[in-house]
């Protein structure tokens, strides 16, 4: 019990303050330019203000044809500043840190809404999504360094450079879907060329206490385990990140690929040696005893995302109680709104099985 709220301090920037992180969520909330809502300004610091050691911004998107969902957060030009630098300072006053997820959602891009053809490594039939040249994938990286030199003069602490759920550094990473044959295509070093040029930009762009990370997704989408783990061994030894996000689904379950199995899927990472990067895995945790099987694991941290979506003082529920446990769903939408949910984040966790009463 005692570990969940011990400090954890990394290479770079102020320390957390515990061991719970609120994960990045879609939500829906802001304007359809990309700029803040007070929907999800409000969203995100009562989380803040809930007892998370960090807070993380939804997926915001770093190019306008990156958007990946209605009423996301942009941080692809300078018309975010206001809104992004109030959410920093206030998220900040509460004692949480404050980072930014940057995202393109590529082939994900709904042609409706972006009003082009989504991008991706290469052509992709299924998503009607064209391949970017090498230069627009240049492009790409130094649109990624431009968001986080942005959030950092927004006054965040950090960012975290999406790489999970078939969004597009995961369709680098892919070998399905990258199909590529320059330099961004072929081996695993080629398709993870991206993600480091990402990593190396904001190194040398940003302060040298700008907390950098990378959130990763095993399975699912096209991915090879195998490759995964090579990525996150090849960050750690590299040592440029603070921390590494792995989204694992289910943080007790066995992988799915038939190679893999016979063990958990987390111990495929907390085994690594990961020098000086923290390590956080988010999975159905919704416990005391969820908390606590990731640590003992191995992990660093958690991050939290319908147990968040439920209680927006998650953490300091537990702190209080260590055997207390979340409303059952479904829930009505009236203790939604009470934890903080605005009507279109209402009405997309209605789209979730199970979730929202009735």
């Amino acid at each position: 019990m005692q570990k969940l709220f011990e400090p954890l301090s990394f290479t770079r920037g102020p320390a957390m303050k515990n061991r719970f992180m609120l994960a990045p969520l879609t939500n829906m909330q802001s304007h359809e330019d990309g700029t803040l809502s007070d929907d999800e300004f409000h969203w995100l610091t009562m989380r803040a203000k809930g007892g998370f050691g960090l807070t993380m911004t939804c997926a915001a998107h770093v190019q306008a044809i990156g958007q990946g969902f209605p009423g996301q957060l942009g941080v692809f030009s300078d018309d975010h500043l206001p809104g992004l630098t109030r959410l920093a300072k206030t998220i900040k006053a509460e004692g949480s840190l404050a980072i930014v997820q940057l995202h393109h959602a590529g082939m994900r891009s709904p042609s409706n809404l972006i009003g082009a053809d989504p991008v991706c490594p290469s052509n992709n039939e299924e998503y009607g999504a064209r391949a970017l040249s090498t230069a627009e994938v240049e492009q790409l990286i130094e649109d990624f360094i431009a968001a986080a030199e942005r959030s950092e003069k927004a006054g965040f602490d950090g960012v975290e450079i999406h790489g999970a759920h078939g969004y597009i550094l995961a369709q680098f990473l892919s070998p399905k879907i990258n199909q590529r044959d320059d330099q961004f295509g072929g081996c695993l070093e080629n398709r993870m060329r991206p993600i480091r040029e990402i990593i190396k930009g904001i190194r040398q762009r940003c302060g040298d206490d700008f907390n950098v990370s990378l959130r990763l997704s095993p399975e699912r989408f096209d991915m090879d385990l195998g490759d995964v783990i090579q990525v996150a061994k090849g960050v750690f030894a590299a040592g440029d990140i603070d921390f590494l996000d792995m989204s694992l689904w289910d943080v007790r379950k066995e992988p799915e690929d038939e190679a893999y199995k016979g063990r958990s899927l987390i111990s495929y990472f907390t085994e690594l040696d990961r020098g000086t990067v923290k390590l956080g895995v988010a999975g159905k945790i919704m416990r005391q005893a969820d908390v606590e099987y990731c640590l003992d694991a191995g992990a660093d941290f958690v991050l939290i995302g319908r147990g968040a979506i439920l209680h927006h003082d998650f953490p300091e529920q537990l702190a209080k109680d260590a055997n207390f446990v979340p409303i059952s769903l479904p829930v009505k939408a009236d203790h939604l709104k009470q934890e903080g949910l605005g009507e279109k984040f209402i009405t997309y966790m209605s789209g979730w099985d199970g979730f929202v009463q009735a």
